[in-house]
């Protein structure tokens, strides 16, 4: 099974929602597939079951039941699959798409695969590779054990708290100047 998860960001990802559901159309993805569709009105899918959203505790559901987990690059609906010692395909909401109103989703994305945690893809033309190559990709990524995910998640807040204190700090100098 298939789990493709947008969030909640009221853009629309029509760009991930038609391509699953146009490699499930083709035969390419051969297993269901549930899609959280959010606000993605602009494409219904015809091959896959879907839902705009869904409880906390279903999503926890259809990640555990998951073989792979799809998801936009929030980390929201990436840590849940790292809960469960799973490598998740990352495909980041792209603004020059109109999918987001900045670029934080794929930095959120670089970071995580300059630390091997996620499978990205920032092309969705090879998003079919990914999928039929899913266990080889997935081999070379790290995020099966607790202590890693714990370290993972220490030094991201660290990281959050110093882009933060960086950025008051410049706001500072700026005041000053």
């Amino acid at each position: 099974m298939i789990f493709v998860t947008v969030g909640t960001h009221e853009q629309s990802f029509r760009r991930l929602i038609e391509k699953i559901d146009w490699l499930r159309e083709r035969g390419v993805i051969k297993e269901e597939v549930f899609m959280q569709i959010g606000f993605t009105k602009d494409y219904k899918p015809k091959y896959c079951d879907s839902k705009e959203f869904i409880e906390h505790d279903e999503m926890g559901k259809y990640c555990e039941k998951a073989r792979i987990i799809i998801t936009h690059g929030g980390p929201g609906s990436i840590m849940p699959a790292f809960q469960m010692g799973k490598v998740p395909i990352v495909v980041p909401r792209n603004p020059k798409m109109d999918e987001h109103v900045d670029e934080h989703q794929i930095l959120f994305t670089k970071k995580l695969e300059s630390l091997n945690k996620v499978i990205p893809v920032y092309d969705i033309d090879l998003l079919e590779d990914v999928i039929e190559n899913y266990d080889v990709y997935a081999n070379q990524c790290n995020v099966n054990s607790e202590s890693t995910l714990k370290s993972f998640i220490e030094n991201f807040e660290k990281e959050v708290v110093e882009l933060v204190e960086g950025g008051k700090k410049k706001g500072k100098k700026k005041k000053q100047d």
